[in-house]
């Protein structure tokens, strides 16, 4: 029998694809159609309806899982927002969607958002001309980033190269703007409530911390 990564029981858990295994998630293996069930012995067993708290609480696990995001980074993106003017739910989830790791999920540059942490970690991508290797660098509005021309030419460079040539930029969201053939991206805007997709309702994060 398959075993079943610790990531794939992220998403079972969730009741919902993460995407956190990448391709793999596409594709029949994907654990939440091979397995659909919660983790556990008593995954299969129908559970009682979770209380307002249990809600909360799982929601903001779910978005740690999806963004990959300590307990501790998420809370501080909570305090940086919640005194702001605007919806706090949007503002928080704008701090995540414009970390470096996720934009270049976003634009295609990693298969998976993990992947993406790894490449930043590894200082495969300039901003604005300067090296950046903190996946969680926050990003704004305008710049611009592109792949390190010392780390061109590398097998795997190549194939993300060509595969951004591939799609011609399919698929990115509209507040990113791709080059494929310089395998660059900018920042256009930050993105808003319609840009964060369903199933994430970052409202119930802050009902969680305000309590």
């Amino acid at each position: 029998m398959t075993k079943i990564s610790a990531k794939c029981k992220m998403c079972r858990r969730a009741g919902e694809k993460l995407f956190l295994k990448g391709d793999r998630c596409a594709t029949p293996k994907c654990a939440i159609i091979r397995k659909p069930s919660p983790p556990g012995m008593h995954g299969a067993k129908k559970r009682r309806a979770q209380s307002e708290y249990g809600q909360q609480l799982a929601m903001k696990q779910r978005i740690k899982r999806t963004y990959a995001v300590l307990e501790r980074q998420l809370r501080k993106y909570f305090e940086e927002v919640r005194n702001k003017p605007g919806v706090i739910g949007d503002l928080l989830l704008q701090k995540l969607e414009m970390r470096l790791d996720n934009v270049l999920w976003r634009a295609g540059f990693a298969t998976s958002r993990r992947q993406a942490r790894q490449a930043a970690k590894h200082s495969l991508f300039l901003v604005n001309g300067k090296s950046v290797n903190i996946p969680s660098y926050e990003l704004k509005a305008g710049d611009k980033v592109s792949i390190k021309k010392t780390k061109l030419g590398k097998t795997h460079i190549n194939q993300l190269i060509a595969v951004l040539k591939e799609s011609k930029g399919g698929g990115v969201p509209a507040w990113l703007n791709i080059d494929p053939a310089k395998a660059t991206l900018e920042v256009k805007s930050k993105p808003t409530h319609d840009d964060f997709g369903t199933g994430v309702d970052a409202q119930m994060v802050i009902e969680f911390y305000s309590r």
